[in-house]
């Protein structure tokens, strides 16, 4: 089976490109099932019902997210509404919404789909390691295949999981930096990883943000309101390859597509 993993969405730049490219990238490679991150899609913070709406006219199966699906309040309600969109399932018990989700190819492939959010340099969640294991015993004997998307900042974190994770899902895919890394490769006991999808959004910025605005936060530590940057919008994405009958990984490829405008 074939999965498209699409790196974290940013703004309009990010969604544009995504829904000129994605009907090419399946035809391409005949992608059964495709993961986008979206929690930057509205605006750059959060997600709102439109968007969600706009993905799944694309074809998106599942929508994942990280600390950013609470920026927009008005959508909340949505989470426990909507089951194709997942936030981290590491929050603590009473958060709106769901951390995994299981899903059908329209072969009838079982996809389980599992979000987990870091806590190094980030907030103060439940152990994403300890959480994975109740989610997975949870999602046992329910499906083919399990992708986890870890929305971490630090890399030894991720890293750490996909080894501890190894053997037990087909693969783990890191995301929140917005910068792909050139690691993928599939793990000793036959789980994908990769640190980093990267970002779908503008090239011409700072991880997505207008880079004049980012620049003058760091020069002169003042508050200043950040704004969606929209040239050279870039796609980033893995697809894996994945065997259903072992639940495991057969191969991983990163994605890059460019455009000038």
């Amino acid at each position: 089976m074939k999965l498209l993993f699409v790196g974290d969405v940013v703004g309009r730049a990010g969604r544009q490109i995504l829904a000129r490219q994605l009907d090419r990238l399946v035809d391409r490679h005949a992608i059964d099932f495709v993961v986008v991150n979206g929690e930057n899609a509205a605006g750059g913070f959060g997600l709102t019902l439109e968007v969600v709406r706009e993905f799944r006219q694309l074809g998106v199966q599942v929508i994942t997210s990280g600390n950013h699906i609470w920026d927009k309040k008005e959508f909340l309600p949505q989470l426990d509404r909507c089951n194709d969109v997942l936030r981290p399932a590491n929050y603590p018990p009473g958060a709106p919404g769901h951390g995994f989700g299981l899903y059908e190819t329209a072969a009838g492939i079982r996809v389980g789909v599992l979000n987990l959010e870091g806590r190094v340099f980030m907030s103060n969640l439940d152990c994403p390691f300890r959480c994975a294991d109740a989610c997975l015993e949870q999602m046992a004997g329910r499906a083919d295949l399990i992708l986890v998307d870890f929305h971490a900042e630090a890399t030894s974190e991720k890293m750490a999981l996909a080894h501890y994770l190894d053997g037990r899902v087909a693969a783990l895919i890191g995301t929140h930096t917005h910068v792909p890394t050139a690691d993928e490769q599939i793990l000793p006991a036959g789980t994908a990883y990769q640190t980093d999808a990267g970002m779908t959004g503008s090239r011409d910025s700072v991880i997505g943000i207008a880079k004049d605005i980012a620049v003058e936060r760091f020069v002169t530590q003042l508050p200043a309101r950040f704004e969606v940057a929209k040239r050279q919008p870039v796609l980033c994405a893995t697809l894996f390859d994945l065997d259903e009958d072992r639940g495991l990984a057969r191969g991983i490829e990163r994605i890059f597509c460019r455009e000038e405008a």
